[in-house]
């Protein structure tokens, strides 16, 4: 039997809940006998829904945090926003981790500043698979920190060593600084000291990767900045949907072409479910006290299950103390420096 784990998610998360979200939580209970759900949104949501479904409970909530909106400012003044109820309820024990498919600025800052940092954590990192057809891929940062220091990467590296050993089962995995070539003296400034600072503290670097080195999965994890790492996850992203788009129309175009995109239907479904991001549901933030996945605005049913599913999986796994045991320890092993305190000022 699976540990029991209760699991807070936000109801009014993506572009098309509640519907999707409802029908994705629905999927995950009947798939997950030992999950339990509190299910955070408008009373007139969430309470028939809970009703109805054995191991959820209605949170009712009365605010919502819009796509638009500033998300720290949002995240302090909504207090009872469904996102905002869903990382408090972690933070006060009620559940060991949160899901959303809502604004991902508000989902980081609402997990940062109510569930609160991992103590020597410096910065929180948003960690994705890269939809591959070769095999799953790592990134991180993917959003979370478009401002780096070199020092961050390294913790990027450590935690998603974590994760990727522990959800996405790769012993051992090669990690590599995305950069733009392969010898040790390419890039910026700040490229080549994280480069440095990778080789001295992270055993499982291997040296820089090229973006043409994704794809093909030549390594397993690929380290960067949260702002290079978003443009290059959404240029994959809109690359894979653009080509299938393209692929669609040529096998529309006429008798002929329709007739051979039946006989390789089967093996263009296996490629779209290779490359989906659906697969693994959302993305986890990476460094902060419990499990959170944020999911993709556009979620459909099944990515809201399979979402809930890698949130449980990384409460099971104790991704969370596992960074706990090894980055920060690490950190506290090293004296302090001059302004260190400040860092830490989200755990108190």
């Amino acid at each position: 039997m699976s540990e029991q784990v209760t699991l807070t998610v936000d109801a009014l998360g993506g572009d098309h809940a509640p519907d999707v979200v409802l029908d994705g939580v629905a999927a995950a209970l009947s798939e997950d006998a030992d999950l339990h759900i509190l299910l955070c949104g408008p009373a007139e949501s969430v309470e028939p829904f809970a009703a109805q479904h054995d191991r959820c409970k209605a949170v009712a909530t009365t605010e919502f945090i819009a796509m638009d909106e500033h998300p720290a400012n949002a995240v302090r003044k909504k207090k009872d926003s469904s996102i905002v109820v869903g990382c408090r309820l972690v933070k006060e024990g009620e559940a060991q981790g949160f899901f959303s498919a809502g604004s991902t600025g508000a989902c980081l800052a609402a997990a940062t500043l109510v569930m609160g940092r991992i103590k020597g954590v410096s910065r929180p990192a948003l960690c994705t698979v890269i939809p591959s057809p070769a095999k799953p891929v790592v990134m991180c940062d993917v959003g979370a920190n478009a401002d780096c220091k070199p020092e961050y990467l390294v913790q990027f590296a450590q935690m998603a060593t974590i994760y990727t050993e522990k959800i996405i089962g790769i012993e051992n995995p090669k990690a590599v600084l995305l950069n733009i070539g392969e010898e040790d003296t390419k890039g910026s400034a700040f490229a080549q000291e994280a480069f440095s600072l990778l080789k001295e503290q992270v055993p499982n670097f291997v040296g820089n990767g090229e973006g043409s080195d994704i794809l093909p999965g030549n390594y397993d994890i690929f380290v960067t900045d949260g702002f290079t790492g978003n443009v290059c996850l959404k240029t994959i992203e809109g690359t894979s949907k653009t080509l299938f788009k393209a692929l669609k129309g040529i096998f529309y175009s006429n008798v002929f072409t329709k007739l051979g995109a039946l006989a390789i239907k089967g093996g263009l479904k296996d490629l779209m479910a290779q490359v989906s991001p659906d697969t693994y549901g959302g993305a986890p933030l990476l460094g902060v006290k419990g499990a959170c996945i944020v999911g993709h605005g556009s979620s459909n049913a099944t990515a809201v299950k399979n979402g809930i599913h890698t949130t449980a999986r990384i409460v099971r796994t104790k991704v969370s103390e596992t960074i706990a045991e090894t980055v920060a320890c690490k950190s506290s092993s090293k004296q302090a420096e001059p302004g260190q305190g400040s860092a830490d000022a989200g755990d108190r």
